[in-house]
């Protein structure tokens, strides 16, 4: 399980608990002009694919045995 919780899809689980967390708050509030929070989650979600792409296609090496 240890090692479950290092891996990128608990990475990924817990981001979407957080953004859950902050849109689920930003709805109480007004909004603001321009909609600055779903700016800043389209960045965030474009940087996680390119990021989620990357580690497809290119994997992390075998690491050495001696």
């Amino acid at each position: 399980m240890r090692r479950w919780l290092n891996s990128y899809t608990a990475y990924s689980i817990g981001c979407f608990f957080v953004w859950g967390a902050i849109f689920a708050i930003g709805a109480t509030r007004p909004p603001l002009p321009g909609y600055p929070g779903l700016l800043v989650f389209s960045g965030w979600t474009i940087g996680w694919l390119s990021a989620t792409i990357a580690r497809y296609v290119y994997p992390p090496p075998e690491r050495w045995h001696s």
